[in-house]
């Protein structure tokens, strides 16, 4: 993750079931599903004038080290969080092994 978003929070936005992060006031959020055990994430996207800055993973990248902190198993249905693992192979170790994917990880 590039340093400048290090320090920005990620908010975990229950009424509209995304996880956000706000970058000189543009969103770069990630839409999910939630149960006891388990975080499905469905949709990453971010605001057209975030592109090409690391916003969109960062995102991922802060929302991954949510899940793990709260002993979440990750269901990474969205494409881009999918490409995101596969780049980054040491967060396997948090995807549901029932995953229809995971041996593509």
């Amino acid at each position: 993750m590039k340093e400048e978003f290090e320090n920005l929070p990620l908010v975990k936005n229950d009424e509209k079931k995304r996880f956000e992060l706000e970058v000189n006031g543009h969103l770069a959020f990630i839409d999910f599903k939630e149960t006891t055990h388990r975080m499905a994430l469905i949709h990453t996207e971010a605001a057209p004038e975030l592109a090409g800055t690391g916003a969109a993973a960062a995102v991922v990248e802060k929302t991954l080290h949510w899940i793990d902190q709260h002993g979440k198993l990750l269901l990474p249905y969205c494409p881009y969080v999918f490409a995101y693992l596969k780049r980054h192979p040491e967060w396997k170790r948090i995807v549901d092994k029932k995953f229809k994917g995971y041996e593509k990880l």
